[in-house]
């Protein structure tokens, strides 16, 4: 059995927009990936709210940089076939300056990380998959959570597509089958995150072959 690790923030956790809590099971897009896979594979959920892809920020009480939490989660769960990453959406607050471009760098970041790691056994370096995550939408006031602008978390799919191409990556576009929810224009509803597992089957099993 393969073993891919899911490595993103709240959209990963299962955030839900109406009541800030978790969805069930069924409304988290890495468990219906596994379910999807048939038991070709083992997936890890390793989402966290408010994670960026390498930016400090100690609003949370958790470590939220994804950079350092990646190093973690790979000693931890190694061997891996595969790693997921669907993360930007935070690195477009204001607070860390509001530009795709800084999430572009973060997500390039991620992936030395995973070409670099010192894996055990020697050489068993995972597959990387990046998934841009659904655009922002307008929330309360006509704008996203937290000040994000809809025209910056557009602007990540082509970036990201295009870095994944000149890494060598694979590429998904989240948003291509999903919506952020209107409540607060950021976050999604249980059968949004559901349909980015079932979209992400098919592409995972041709990644894994």
């Amino acid at each position: 059995m393969k073993t891919i690790l899911a490595f993103g923030d709240s959209l990963t956790w299962g955030a839900d927009p109406q009541t800030g809590l978790r969805h069930p099971p069924e409304g988290r897009w890495p468990e219906v990936l596994s379910r999807e896979l048939n038991g070709a594979a083992k997936v890890i959920p390793e989402g966290l709210g408010g994670r960026t892809t390498c930016y400090d920020d100690h609003g949370g009480p958790a470590c939220r940089n994804g950079a350092k939490a990646l190093q973690v989660a790979l000693a931890s769960h190694m061997p891996l076939d595969l790693i997921i990453v669907m993360l930007g959406t935070n690195d477009i607050k204001p607070v860390h300056g509001g530009r795709a471009e800084g999430a572009v760098s973060g997500v390039r970041r991620l992936a030395q990380i995973i070409d670099t790691f010192p894996y055990k056994p020697s050489g068993a370096r995972p597959k990387m998959l990046i998934v841009a995550p659904p655009p922002c939408c307008a929330g309360p006031g006509g704008v996203p959570a937290a000040g994000r602008s809809i025209a910056e978390s557009e602007r990540l799919s082509p970036l990201y597509r295009k870095l994944a191409d000149e890494l060598g990556h694979a590429f998904f576009d989240a948003g291509s089958v999903a919506h952020a929810s209107r409540v607060d224009g950021v976050h999604l509803e249980a059968a949004a995150t559901a349909a980015i597992g079932r979209a992400l089957a098919a592409p995972v099993a041709e990644i894994l072959g």
